[in-house]
């Protein structure tokens, strides 16, 4: 199909994250292009002004609200399956989940948080929905992290950060394994999936309600002194959308074509933590295990 046909067509696309700062605004943004929208998030709340939104622009039958709480594996198995039951195809995947801890924080599962939500419900969500990627308009998945950034690392003997955890160790612990997810995915021979990693930057977005009022004070003032305005952030992703990128993997920081051989984008470094992630996944009763 050509460029052309494939920007005026019609798409179903899946946000995660879908009802805050940049995944609420592209939710819709999409919907009054006319895309059908599924939207995941974890507060009722916010889904329902979403779709309050939605409703205000002439595009309520254009998006659906999911609730689950995307930092657990089972939740997010849930909506896999979910989706899957109700739609034969989808075109795209966008990966917005995401939620800063000053401390700490388990889920249910015995997972640290961030680790969970930032980046297994992104490898959960990627690996399950792919067979209905592949069966769309040029399915394309497109994670919303820092690729380009080489600040943080894998802590390959401490994933879940018992011993070091910090709440920026374990943003960028979470960026840096998006970035190799990226390159997993578009190594897979049997998924005709694109994958797309995109840094926006610094933008005026986001939960910051788990953050102590001060740190809150500060990122807002900052904000208003240097912070994207979200329309500014995601125009770059109506772009991934509208014509996907025709290799298997693309990398995009703030504007700049990041070069895959960057050495956060190691393929040896994906499949070890590929085959951590399996294992990781193996290891909790409530995972299904991607074949």
């Amino acid at each position: 199909m050509n460029q052309s046909k494939r920007a005026g067509h019609p798409k179903t696309i899946v946000i995660s994250g879908g009802t805050d700062g940049m995944g609420r605004g592209l939710a819709l943004a999409r919907a009054r292009r006319g895309d059908t929208v599924i939207a995941i998030g974890s507060s009722a709340v916010k889904g329902n002004a979403l779709l309050d939104d939605a409703a205000r622009i002439g595009g309520s039958e254009r998006i659906e609200f999911i609730r689950a709480d995307l930092s657990s594996v089972a939740e997010s198995r849930v909506v896999v399956d979910d989706i899957t039951e109700r739609y034969h195809a989808i075109d795209v995947l966008a990966l917005f989940a995401n939620r800063q801890a000053p401390v700490r924080v388990t889920t249910a599962e015995g997972l640290e948080q961030t680790f969970a939500l930032y980046y297994l419900s992104r490898y959960l969500l990627s690996h399950g929905l792919a067979p209905l990627l592949d069966r769309g308009d040029a399915g394309v998945i497109v994670n919303v992290a820092g690729v380009g950034m080489t600040k943080g690392e894998i802590h390959w003997d401490d994933l879940q950060l018992q011993h070091s955890y910090g709440m920026m160790t374990a943003q960028l612990q979470a960026g840096r394994a998006n970035d190799l997810l990226g390159v997993a995915l578009a190594s897979e021979r049997e998924h005709r999936v694109r994958s797309v990693l995109y840094h926006p930057g610094f933008t005026r977005s986001g939960d910051l309600s788990m953050l102590p009022v001060a740190l809150r004070t500060s990122i807002r003032a900052a904000a208003r002194l240097s912070a994207r305005p979200i329309a500014e952030s995601i125009a770059p992703i109506h772009g991934f959308i509208d014509a996907p990128p025709s290799v298997p993997l693309s990398a995009v920081d703030r504007g700049k074509v990041v070069p895959l051989t960057l050495r956060t984008l190691d393929p040896a470094d994906a499949r070890r933590l590929d085959e951590a992630t399996r294992a990781l996944l193996a290891s909790i009763p409530s995972a299904w295990l991607i074949e």
